[in-house]
C-alpha cells in the first residue's frame, strides 16, 4: 500500500515538471531571438530579483531600466519566473502601435492588474472590450471642457488651504515634507471636483485616513506583484498580509460608498441643475446610454474607488516632484515665479481664470518635463489581442507587454544622452513640434489614454502657480530622496523642502 502512494506521488510530480517543462519550451521558442539582459538573469528566478534588491521596487530597478534601456532601445524581454515574461516597449515606434489600439489590460494569473481588482473593481482603468467602450463613452461628458472650466475655483481653494499649511510648517525654518501635504491637497480637490464633497482632509490636527491607506495598498499592490509565492488568492488572502489589504479595500469602499449615498440623496432633494456646476458624480448617477440604461450600483462605485485613487494620487506625484526640480534649479524656478507674477498681475480680477492656464507657457514647459524626468505613472500595461511585429521581431497574440513610460522617457535615442537632466526647453513649442507624439506619453496615449487629462494639467498648474507665487523653495541636502514605485512614483522617505516666503507677496492669502 505504501508503495502505491509513494508512486502515485511520483508520478504527479513527473507530471508537474513535465508540465513546466514543456510551458518553458513553449514560452522560450515563442520569444526566441528577443533582445535581453541575459547577463543580469536568474536562471529561475529570470530578473524578478532586481525588482526586489532593495525590498522593495526602488531606485535600484530605475537604474537597471535605464541601463537596459541604453542597451535595448527599442525592447527587450524581462523575465519574472521561468515561464512568465513581459515584453518592455521603450521606443516610440514601439509603443505606437500598441497604445493606437484599445488592446485590454492583462488580468490574469499573477498580472499586477489583477491583483488591484479587489480595490478598484473592473472600473475604467481595468476593463476591457465592450465594458470598457461603454464606460468611457458615459464617463467623457464629465471632462468636457464646459464641465471643467468652474473647477479652477475650486483647485485655487483647496491650493490657498496647502499654503497655509506649508507656512505653518516652515515658520521655523524647518524643511517641509511635501508629498503628504500635497496629496491631502490634491485628495480635498478630487472630493469637491468629482463628488462636490468637502473634507477636512487638509487639517494639520488630523492624520488623513483615506490618503495613508492609499499609500499603503498601493505599497502592498506591488509588493506582491514581485512575490511570485503570493500571487495565488488562496495563500495571500490567508497571510496577515493579505488580511490587512482586504481590511484596507473594505475601508476604502466604504468611503465610497458613504459618498456616493449622499449624492443619491442630495439628487433626490435637489435639482443638479440648481448647482455651481456638476460634477464627475452627478454625470455617474444620470449617464445613460442608448438604451436608457444606467450604470450599475458595483459599477459606480468601482468608477468612484478608480477616480478617487488616480485623481489624487498621480496628480500629487507630479505635482511633489516637479516642486523638487525646481528647487534644484532656482533659476528655472525664478523664471517660473517672473511667468506667474506677469499673467496674474494683467488679469482683471486679480486671480487666474481657465483663460488664462494656457499664458503660463514657461510652467507648462515645466511641468511636462518634470513629467517626462520623473514619470509618475512609470508603466502600463496591456495585451495585444493579434500576433503584432515591432522591430522586426513577431510578439505571440495574448502576451504581457509593459509599455514603459520611464525608460521611454530617457531613452537616449529620443531625449539624448543628457536625458537625465531637468531642461524644461525640450518643450517649447518649436521643439514640441519636432518630436514624435509617442515619445512622451505620461498620461498615456490613442483610444485609452487618460480620460483626465486636462483636469490633471489645469490642477498641477493652479496649485504650483499658487505655491511659487508664495513661497520659493529649495532642497534640504541633509535628507536623501530616493525614488520607490508604489503605482505611482513616490519615494521611500518622502520629499523635504524649505519653504522662504516670497517677500513681495507676503498678504495671508495667495492671489492666484
Amino acid at each position: 500500500m505504501a508503495d502505491v502512494f509513494i508512486i502515485a506521488i511520483l508520478s504527479i510530480i513527473c507530471v508537474i515538471i513535465t508540465h513546466l517543462v514543456i510551458k518553458i519550451v513553449i514560452v522560450r521558442r515563442a520569444f526566441w531571438g528577443f533582445p535581453e539582459p541575459k547577463y543580469d538573469k536568474h536562471w529561475l528566478h529570470g530578473h524578478l530579483p532586481h525588482y526586489r534588491a532593495q525590498g522593495y521596487v526602488g531606485q535600484y530597478l530605475f537604474d537597471k531600466w535605464i541601463e537596459w534601456t541604453e542597451r535595448y532601445p527599442k525592447l527587450f524581454l524581462n523575465w519574472v519566473g521561468p515561464t512568465s515574461v513581459r515584453v518592455v516597449l521603450n521606443h516610440p515606434e514601439s509603443i505606437k502601435k500598441i497604445l493606437k489600439t484599445a488592446d485590454p489590460k492583462p488580468l490574469g494569473y499573477g498580472d499586477i492588474y489583477k491583483h488591484g481588482l479587489p480595490w478598484l473593481g473592473e472600473g475604467l482603468l481595468f476593463a476591457g472590450g465592450p465594458k470598457w467602450k461603454r464606460s468611457r463613452r458615459l464617463l467623457t461628458p464629465a471632462f468636457h471642457f464646459d464641465i471643467l472650466r468652474p473647477y479652477v475655483k475650486v483647485y485655487k481653494t483647496c491650493a490657498d488651504h496647502l499654503v497655509r499649511n506649508i507656512r505653518t510648517l516652515s515658520e521655523k525654518g524647518n524643511s517641509v515634507e511635501i508629498f503628504s501635504l500635497v496629496s491631502a491637497c490634491t485628495f480635498d480637490i478630487i472630493l469637491r471636483c468629482a463628488f462636490s464633497y468637502e473634507s477636512n482632509c487638509q487639517d494639520l490636527e488630523q492624520s488623513n485616513q483615506y490618503v495613508n491607506t492609499v499609500h499603503d495598498i498601493t505599497k502592498e499592490w506591488v509588493h506582491r506583484n514581485s512575490s511570485p509565492w503570493l500571487f495565488p488568492d488562496f495563500i495571500y488572502f490567508n497571510t496577515n498580509r493579505g488580511r490587512k489589504f482586504k481590511k484596507n479595500c473594505d475601508y476604502l469602499h466604504k468611503i465610497a460608498d458613504e459618498v456616493i449615498e449622499k449624492r443619491r440623496e442630495a439628487l433626490e432633494n435637489a435639482d443638479v441643475s440648481s448647482r455651481k456646476y456638476l460634477d464627475f458624480l452627478d454625470i455617474l448617477l444620470t449617464a445613460k446610454d442608448e438604451d436608457g440604461q444606467g450604470m450599475s450600483k458595483e459599477d459606480i462605485r468601482c468608477e468612484v474607488d478608480t477616480f478617487m485613487f488616480a485623481g489624487h494620487d498621480t496628480t500629487a506625484s507630479a505635482i511633489s516632484w516637479i516642486l523638487l526640480s525646481l528647487a534644484e534649479h532656482p533659476d528655472v524656478q525664478r523664471k517660473c515665479q517672473d511667468e506667474i507674477d506677469k499673467v496674474v498681475s494683467e488679469t482683471d480680477s486679480g486671480e487666474l481664470e481657465w483663460k488664462d492656464l494656457e499664458r503660463l507657457e514657461f510652467l507648462s514647459q515645466c511641468i511636462k518635463e518634470g513629467m517626462r524626468l520623473h514619470s509618475p505613472v512609470p508603466g502600463i500595461l496591456r495585451q495585444n489581442l493579434d500576433p503584432i511585429i515591432i522591430d522586426n521581431h513577431v510578439i505571440p497574440a495574448r502576451s504581457n507587454i509593459h509599455i514603459s513610460l520611464y525608460c521611454l522617457h530617457h531613452n537616449p535615442l529620443v531625449w539624448g544622452a543628457d536625458h537625465m537632466e531637468f531642461k524644461p526647453e525640450r518643450f517649447t513649442k518649436e521643439n514640441q513640434h519636432n518630436l514624435n507624439p509617442f515619445s512622451y506619453c505620461p498620461f498615456s496615449a490613442g483610444p485609452r489614454n487618460c480620460i483626465g487629462q486636462h483636469f490633471a494639467m489645469a490642477e498641477e498648474k493652479v496649485v504650483l502657480a499658487s505655491l511659487l507665487q508664495r513661497f520659493t523653495f529649495s532642497v534640504d541636502k541633509s535628507h536623501k530622496i530616493e525614488k520607490r514605485w508604489a503605482a505611482v512614483m513616490r519615494t521611500q522617505t518622502g520629499i523635504k523642502l524649505f519653504a522662504s516666503a516670497r517677500t513681495n507677496n507676503n498678504d495671508e492669502s495667495p492671489t492666484c
